[in-house]
């Protein structure tokens, strides 16, 4: 049988094909029984639109380029939520790739968007050569989400905000007596704002001689190796801030494998709030990163670009909050027995 048609649609209905497109395309210029009629016979046919000629009409593909600093990352689930429920509900399909397995195979990362003509395009996590925006930027509308590196002009970024949520980490551990705190650093602009508001806010409680930093790969192997290694330090910290919630599951493993006990010998706390910190035999203490929040608000800023190009780039910040689980907990007191 053949595919149904917007003739087909049309006769159904009663209408002519010129008021079928109006509806299609969400007018408000249709009276409400001539839009019912024209929905109830595209439900009845089963019809679709031909994307490929709606996009030769309209010089747009409706289509728009997502690009992930790595598919693995559990994080950019929420995140991917939230920019996919905004971007649907205005008829804009994602294409996704994944900048981590192009570096591999030597591919240009924006090459496929460009070729398939994407009407914009939105970066997720740190890319490696944030410079390589310009050429992208100078052809169609960037948004940058969950990362702070330098951007072209013209772009716009939308990021948690990393200092805020190391506070709310930092003082939670100090509040509940911990004094010998460390961090496990991860790399680029956010991992070094989470490094730095991190001695910040240790200074400021006369701290600052107090609070170790290791650097890690935001891995869990990562996460494991620089935990050892802060762990068989002769002034092992009471408390581990990671970088990340899959530093912190690598923390965890290294923890248990030395035999402490989380959170009474050894309290952990993570970031992103990842499905993996909700797990039930982990239950990490971590930072809620507002990924969908983030992906929302990348994607309103994506739109408004479409309808109204040029102009400045601006940085917006969601608000992080602290989850508070069952991997922190007051230091014990030395010489005490417990269980």
């Amino acid at each position: 049988m053949r595919a149904p048609t917007i003739r087909d649609v049309a006769d159904r209905a009663g209408v002519s094909k010129s008021l079928v497109s109006l509806v299609l395309r969400g007018s408000d210029r249709v009276r409400a029984e001539k839009r019912d009629a024209v929905l109830k016979a595209v439900r009845e046919l089963g019809y679709r639109p031909n994307a490929a000629a709606r996009s030769l009409s309209e010089r747009r593909t409706r289509t728009v380029g997502v690009l992930l600093n790595d598919l693995r990352n559990p994080w950019y689930v929420d995140l991917l939520d939230g920019l996919d429920s905004l971007l649907s509900a205005s008829g804009l399909h994602m294409l996704l790739a994944d900048a981590r397995l192009n570096r591999r195979v030597g591919h240009d990362f924006a090459g496929p968007f460009l070729d398939l003509r994407a009407d914009g395009l939105v970066v997720v996590g740190t890319l490696p050569d944030p410079a390589a925006l310009d050429a992208v930027a100078a052809r169609m509308p960037v948004v940058v989400a969950g990362a702070r590196e330098p951007v072209p002009a013209g772009v716009d970024v939308v990021a948690g905000d990393d200092e805020r949520g190391t506070r709310l980490v930092t003082e939670h551990l100090i509040g509940l007596g911990h004094r010998t705190i460390a961090h496990l650093a991860g790399y680029g602009a956010v991992g070094e704002l989470r490094r730095s508001a991190f001695a910040s806010v240790m200074r400021e409680h006369g701290l600052g001689e107090r609070a170790p930093v290791e650097p890690c790969d935001m891995t869990e192997e990562g996460g494991y190796r620089a935990t050892v290694r802060l762990l068989s330090r002769p002034d092992r910290p009471t408390a581990v801030f990671a970088v990340n919630d899959i530093a912190c599951v690598g923390a965890l493993s290294a923890a248990e494998e030395l035999g402490l006990s989380v959170p009474r010998d050894l309290s952990l706390v993570g970031y992103d709030n990842t499905s993996v910190s909700r797990l039930r035999h982990l239950w990490l203490t971590t930072v809620d990163h507002a990924g969908h929040e983030v992906g929302r608000r990348a994607a309103r800023c994506l739109l408004d670009r479409l309808e109204r190009p040029g102009g400045e780039g601006h940085l917006q910040l969601a608000a992080p909050t602290l989850e508070v689980r069952g991997t922190t907990g007051p230091p014990q007191v030395p010489g005490t027995v417990t269980g």
